[in-house]
């Protein structure tokens, strides 16, 4: 009996120890004092290209409102948006009223009063010839008195004679100068008339694309307000906003990588055109001009939503490492650095960062040392580790 008892002690003893041991290596492996999996990353030094991220809107440089120089009600428009204009096309044009009839009436006005320069100036050269002959009548009868043929009398109302024809013809140059005069008054007036009435064609300045109709047909207006938008396509930008935490080194002719809402998988290529002096105080953005190498076709809609993507020149190679290797742990910015099989926190200054993930450690850290870019549990100091190299269970 006694031997029966001490077997199944021994047996219980030996089912106790496996469990025993069954529970410690699952502590041990998967339990809270198992090694934590990481993966882990080697501190290189590497030049990175940092660059600067902006959203901006599609817009236009060169935007023309073409409307009336006096007020007046529209009568035609003959483009439509999204239409192609060439310069000096009539986009529309305004009610003339009644300059046409004013015109008409002044052209004729301009044909009378050249009529009468015309009459004047005839009747200047006959008057020119009447003064020529009392002038040989005159150097004749001077003659003649001197000789005695003719009487004192007679030779005096030859030189009356002459004296009134001089008069005459004065007074006819005076008519035909005064003639012209009033000929070039009325001529400039039907010229100023034929200028208003060309301003009441809308014409385009520019080739261009039409991209508002703001007033129809019947509306009135008053001077100045725009009947018709029309914009260069050549002159297309993106008004690109950064963020001016990071938008140091930000300058004109920089290369930038430009990719339009409506057209998610194409890259275009641009550069910086303008760099604005005048930052955005409410939203702490810098504002630039992202111009296109080769204006896309078709022509992306003004106001599209673009993303810029600017190249910054590259830097001198610094030990660099993933920005996943770097979090904040009691309020201090650092990384956990490997050292055998446990992990130790290690404060770090960073610098510039790229956006392909990694970012530069100007104090902390040295080429060579392994830190932890990603773990499955969260670490603290003395951390026990395996490096994998991918975590369990994460997605590929």
């Amino acid at each position: 009996m006694t031997g029966l008892m001490s077997r199944k002690k021994f047996l219980l003893l030996t089912i106790l120890s496996l469990l025993a041991g069954a529970f410690l290596y699952v502590a041990l492996r998967s339990g809270p004092l198992a090694p934590v999996p990481v993966v882990v990353f080697e501190v290189k030094e590497m030049s990175i290209r940092p660059s600067l991220f902006g959203i901006g809107t599609v817009e236009a440089r060169y935007v023309h409102h073409i409307g009336p120089t006096v007020p007046g009600r529209v009568s035609g428009i003959s483009v439509d948006v999204g239409d192609r204009v060439e310069p000096g096309q009539i986009v529309g044009e305004m009610d003339p009223v009644d300059l046409d009839d004013r015109l008409e009436a002044q052209e004729a006005a301009v044909l009378r009063a050249a009529a009468t320069v015309q009459a004047a100036k005839a009747h200047v050269g006959e008057l020119r010839a009447k003064t020529a002959y009392a002038e040989s009548q005159a150097r004749r009868f001077e003659s003649l008195v001197q000789s005695g043929a003719v009487s004192r009398d007679t030779f005096e109302a030859r030189q009356e004679e002459l004296h009134v024809s001089r008069s005459g013809l004065e007074a006819a140059m005076a008519n035909v100068e005064s003639a012209q005069r009033e000929y070039d008054r009325l001529k400039s007036e039907a010229q100023g008339i034929s200028r208003q009435r060309e301003t009441v064609r809308l014409v385009s300045p520019v080739a261009g694309l039409v991209t508002k109709r703001l007033a129809e047909p019947g509306t009135t207006v008053v001077a100045g307000e725009p009947v018709v938008e029309v914009v260069d396509p050549q002159s297309i930008w993106i008004n690109a906003r950064f963020d001016q935490l990071r938008a140091s080194g930000l300058e004109v002719d920089l290369p930038t990588s430009l990719v339009l809402r409506s057209r998610p998988s194409e890259s275009l290529q641009g550069k910086v055109g303008r760099v604005e002096p005048v930052a955005d105080a409410v939203t702490e953005e810098l504002l630039a001009k992202i111009v296109f190498e080769s204006v896309p076709d078709p022509l992306p809609a003004i106001g599209e939503l673009a993303e810029a993507t600017v190249e910054l020149p590259g830097l001198p190679p610094v030990p660099s490492i993933p920005t996943s290797c770097v979090l904040r742990n009691a309020g201090n910015t650092g990384v956990w650095v490997v050292e055998g099989s446990k992990v130790d926190f290690v404060t770090v200054e960073l610098g510039a960062s790229d956006l392909d993930g990694f970012v530069q450690i100007r104090k902390g850290l040295r080429p060579g040392q392994r830190v932890v870019s990603h773990s499955r549990s969260t670490l603290s100091a003395g951390s026990s580790i395996e490096v994998v190299d991918r975590i369990p269970g994460a997605p590929q």
